[in-house]
């Protein structure tokens, strides 16, 4: 028996609705409101690029590589100061936005660990 990859088992529609949901819970959260600051410059078409990036990164195709040329996540956030706080605000709204799409438990426990270590991969201080 296959293991179905998140991409697989998600589907485009729903990371598209995670990336926006994302976003419009770090709009809300006071909690968020660092990190909100540092996404404000690119507003326009964040939940765009969060989602290609999820689509590749959940086992899909490389959308995001293919239109940036990398996957590389800490370059573009080089220029923030990102710790533990800020790490945790992006992990909250993350969980927050899993919560409100509704996905199902198994997908958000296969997630949990690989999250974690993608937002700790970007802290720079």
């Amino acid at each position: 028996m296959t293991t179905k990859t998140p991409y697989q088992l998600l589907g485009k529609e729903i990371i598209y609705l995670i990336a926006c949901t994302f976003y419009d819970v770090m709009d809300e959260l006071p909690q968020a409101e660092k990190i909100r600051k540092m996404h404000s410059a690119h507003k326009g078409n964040i939940k765009q690029k969060l989602y290609e990036y999820l689509v590749g990164w959940l086992g899909g195709p490389s959308i995001y590589q293919d239109n940036t040329g990398a996957v590389c996540l800490t370059e573009p956030h080089k220029n923030y100061s990102i710790g533990e706080i800020e790490r945790d605000a992006w992990l909250t709204c993350w969980y927050e936005a899993l919560e409100r799409v509704d996905i199902s438990e198994e997908v958000k426990l296969m997630l949990k660990e690989p999250v974690f270590h993608l937002a700790n991969s970007i802290c720079n201080k």
